[in-house]
């Protein structure tokens, strides 16, 4: 069997690709340092699955961690979300988002390396594409950052541009994703203020959050509210199961977006999570964020046409997955 090194996997969207790449057959290592991921996530992962996770705690940036992983298990490829991940924090710890997440990086394919593992799929992002009026974005697009954090994620696309013709690499260009598994069992865990929208909605939604300011409502999209390209999370783990059986079949680089290759309106989301939930949720116009892009959509074509990737589910399915998670964690607490 297949055995896939999953660093981050507990996470977000670790753990969503974790069941998704069980499921296609793979044997699945975690490697999490549980700084951004609860504890009791691979029990929850155990559960979905039916047999126990094999976890290691460790960190990226202790390249004696990993070498051990290497040295303990039969890798064939790997996976990496492993990465500090908030554009707004990236502005106020640079040093430390750069030492993270391309530090991270480097050790890691340091110890692939020595391990004769090459093969991996790179958890990239939208914002690559920096500020920019084409929509929807192709990958041929080029490259501009905004944020220390889109600049670690050009930097690590550029070292793994760099290595010699015997590796193979998946770079996929995340835009947003949202929603939870289907079993509610695993999801989109924020507990502050969320920087993202959905979770913003959903912690309005559960009344832990009086209202949601909707920032700007003048941009030249049908509503005046900013568009974005929303993919659900189990969508977005399907995605990196299509990178990996690719590289392992092919032995090709490929850089892909993983979207829809549809625009959501921030009013549309709050109506769809409105209706997943059942209730009114309040809002007020705030002003524009610096930064902020009128739309920003994927174009979806290449991952169809060199994966096979397509996304399956709606903006419907993204809120009642999202509301289902976040409605059954608080009753949990309760």
């Amino acid at each position: 069997m297949v055995k896939i090194l999953l660093t981050g996997g507990a996470g977000y969207i670790g753990s969503h690709t974790y069941l998704a790449l069980v499921q296609a057959g793979f044997d699945v290592v975690i490697f999490d340092n549980f700084s951004n991921a609860k504890e009791d996530v691979p029990l929850r992962l155990q559960d979905l699955c039916g047999h126990t996770v094999d976890v290691v705690k460790g960190d990226v940036l202790d390249r004696r961690d990993i070498a051990d992983v290497f040295n303990a298990h039969d890798i064939d490829g790997v996976v990496h979300f492993a990465a500090k991940k908030a554009v707004g924090e990236s502005v106020e710890q640079p040093l430390d988002y750069i030492h993270t997440n391309v530090g991270g990086l480097l050790n890691l394919l340091a110890a692939m390396d020595d391990a004769g593992v090459r093969r991996i799929v790179f958890s990239s992002s939208a914002t690559v594409y920096g500020d920019t009026d084409v929509q929807p974005i192709p990958e041929d697009h080029p490259r501009a950052y905004t944020s220390p954090y889109a600049y670690t994620k050009i930097a690590g696309e550029q070292i793994l541009e760099q290595l010699s013709d015997d590796w193979a690499v998946g770079i996929l260009r995340y835009f947003n994703p949202v929603g939870a598994h289907q079993s509610a069992m695993i999801g989109e865990d924020a507990e502050d203020i969320p920087n993202n929208l959905m979770p913003y909605i959903a912690k309005v939604a559960t009344g832990q959050l009086e209202e949601l300011s909707v920032f700007g409502d003048d941009y030249a999209t049908p509503d005046g509210t900013g568009v974005r390209d929303y993919i659900h999370v189990e969508d977005l783990a399907d995605g990196h199961v299509l990178s990996m059986k690719s590289l392992l079949e092919t032995n090709q680089s490929h850089t892909v977006n993983l979207g829809t290759g549809e625009g959501s309106s921030v009013l549309d989301v709050v109506g769809a999570y409105a209706e997943a939930c059942g209730q009114d949720l309040k809002y007020k116009i705030a002003p524009r964020r610096d930064g902020d892009v009128a739309v920003l959509t994927a174009r979806p074509d290449k991952a169809k046409q060199e994966l096979g990737f397509e996304a399956k589910r709606s903006l419907s399915d993204m809120c009642k997955s999202s509301w289902a998670w976040v409605s059954g964690q608080r009753r949990n607490v309760k």
